[in-house]
C-alpha cells in the first residue's frame, strides 16, 4: 500500500526559519500552525482557487477548526515537507489532514487536521457550495485519498482522562 509520501498527494516545503525558534532552539508551537497554513494555501491552489480565481469569483476558503499534534521538536534550519490530505468534504467544506516531516525523516514531527470553509466574499463573508470545477477538484482527491493507509493522527479528542483514586481523584 502507498504511503502518503509516494503518493500523489499536495505537498509542501519550507525551511525553519531563525525568526521562528524559540529559546530551545526548537521551532515554536505556533509556527507549526503557520507552516500548516501555508501548505493549505497550495491545497487551495490545487482545487481550481487560486488567489486571481479567489479575487475573479469572489471565494474563499476560511478555516473554521484546527487540532495540531506536536510529535518532536525540530530545530532551525531544518527543512519540512508537509503532505495533505482530504479526508473528507460535501458541498461547502472539506476536512484536510496534514503530516509534517523534517529533513529526509519517515516519521511526522506534527500532525494536524482542519475544517475548511468555502465562501462567498462578495458582500458580508457567508458559506456557499463549492462551484462545479472546484467541487469536481475536491471530490478527486478524496476519492484518490480514500485509498491510502488510514490518518494515524486524525480524530484525536483533546481531555484529561476520568479521575480515579490511582490518578488524583477524590476516594469514594
Amino acid at each position: 500500500m502507498p504511503t502518503p509520501h509516494n503518493a500523489s498527494l499536495p505537498c509542501y516545503h519550507d525551511a525553519v526559519r531563525a525568526e521562528w525558534v524559540d529559546y530551545n532552539g526548537h521551532l515554536r508551537d505556533a509556527f507549526y500552525m503557520l507552516i500548516f497554513s501555508f501548505a493549505t494555501d497550495v491545497l487551495i491552489d490545487q482545487i481550481g482557487l487560486p488567489d486571481a480565481m479567489r479575487r475573479a469569483r469572489k471565494r474563499s476558503i476560511y478555516t473554521l477548526e484546527a487540532h495540531l499534534n506536536y510529535l518532536h521538536e525540530i530545530k532551525e534550519g531544518a527543512q519540512v515537507r508537509v503532505d495533505m490530505r482530504v479526508l473528507g468534504h460535501d458541498g461547502k467544506r472539506l476536512h484536510l489532514y496534514l503530516e509534517m516531516f523534517a529533513d529526509d525523516g519517515d516519521e511526522p514531527v506534527a500532525a494536524g487536521e482542519q475544517m475548511l470553509l468555502h465562501v462567498d466574499t462578495a458582500g458580508p463573508p457567508r458559506s456557499a457550495p463549492f462551484d462545479a470545477d472546484v467541487e469536481a477538484r475536491v471530490r478527486d482527491l478524496a476519492q484518490a485519498h480514500a485509498a491510502l493507509p488510514p490518518a494515524r493522527f486524525a480524530g484525536r479528542v483533546i481531555g484529561l482522562p476520568a479521575r480515579t483514586p490511582r490518578n488524583g481523584g477524590e476516594h469514594a
